[in-house]
């Protein structure tokens, strides 16, 4: 999949990883602003974000102070010379941002959920030449998340990015919103040249989850970071839980282990090898599997019997999913495996039973 892309290109920003966007949930008044964007100028930072309007799952929440931020956000680069970042949600958040000067535009998650809303936003940037990054849509839908990159580059935007903030989860246990890792991962598969950003603040939306988010991203090979900062978290108007303090947010950062991403050793390409041969024997084993499957389909077929059998599916769940963890891996991930390898035979039953 081609889009016709250019380098995100900000000035004065070095490319070495990670690109740091860094900056309070909202802004929510001139002094908080200036104060958190001075101390994390201060600590090299050279992106500034700050929520302008805040869509929020429920009404009666603090939904951002609207326009007049606008302003802080001018003076935040007339005194520290940072770029400046905001999230848009409509034609005139375009307009407005456009207006003041902004340098990077974000499009947030749940507006990536709907297709007619990143096309009004598309359509409002035409022949305009910014920065603008995509968010993943709230839920995990990659077609989605791609869609709007598409739609975005087709209306003639050529800078764009891509930011990871997570998929949101009825069952929270751990993260505010689940990794879930595998769909960034797909989405550089498949669309190689827009960086992408992680942001773990939205993914863990707890502060003491940030620090191994980004170094997982880091090691994931992710270009850059989107961290919340506020200069005071414990008062922030929303998602303090998730905000760390510049001082924080700079040893974060000094703690990153960078990888790099582009060289090869010998001993690795050997061990990639390795790799190969065992893959091709995987898909070996599966091919016998499946012929297996089809044979029994046919018995099925015979003795006028249903595909779906409960209980022995159920128990090639449990057994597979202990030998799994005895063997050192997670028993969702032997779940996940054989759900896939169940529901492969499954389709391969029905075609025979429907000849």
């Amino acid at each position: 999949m081609e889009l016709d892309l250019q380098p995100l290109a900000l000035a004065g920003v070095p490319q070495e990883r990670p690109i740091v966007i860094a900056g309070p949930c909202s802004a929510e008044t001139e002094e908080q602003v200036i104060c958190t964007a001075k101390a994390l100028a201060g600590k090299g930072v050279k992106i500034f974000r700050a929520g302008i309007w805040k869509p929020r799952t429920k009404p009666g929440g603090f939904e951002g102070v609207g326009t007049k931020g606008l302003e802080w956000l001018k003076l935040v680069k007339a005194e520290t010379g940072m770029l400046t970042s905001t999230e848009v949600a409509t034609p005139k958040h375009v307009e407005e941002a456009l207006n003041a000067g902004v340098d990077i535009l974000w499009v947030g998650a749940r507006t990536t959920a709907n297709p007619f809303a990143v096309q009004e936003l598309a359509d409002s940037l035409k022949g305009v030449d910014i920065p603008v990054l995509v968010k993943n849509p709230v839920n995990p839908d990659l077609e989605l998340w791609i869609g709007a990159l598409q739609r975005m580059n087709g209306a003639g935007l050529k800078r764009l990015g891509a930011i990871h903030r997570g998929f949101s989860s009825y069952d929270k246990k751990i993260y505010r919103n689940l990794p879930q890792w595998h769909i960034p991962i797909e989405l550089r598969r498949r669309i190689p040249e827009p960086p992408i950003f992680c942001d773990p603040s939205h993914i863990g939306g707890k502060r003491e989850l940030i620090a191994p988010l980004c170094q997982q991203a880091m090691d994931l090979g992710f270009d850059g970071l989107i961290i919340e900062s506020h200069c005071s978290p414990s008062s922030a108007w929303s998602d303090a839980r998730q905000q760390v303090t510049p001082d924080v947010l700079d040893f974060i950062l000094e703690k990153l282990v960078i990888r790099s991403h582009a060289q090869t050793t010998e001993s690795l390409d050997t061990l990639r090898k390795q790799i190969d041969e065992l893959d091709n024997g995987i898909i070996e084993l599966l091919t016998k599997r499946m012929r297996i499957s089809r044979e029994i389909g046919q018995y099925k077929r015979e003795h006028d019997m249903t595909i779906v059998q409960t209980k022995r599916y159920t128990e090639i769940l449990s057994k597979r999913g202990a030998q799994g963890v005895l063997c050192g891996m997670s028993s969702d991930f032997m779940k996940t495996i054989f759900e896939a390898i169940h529901e492969e035979s499954v389709r391969q039953q029905v075609e025979i039973l429907n000849k």
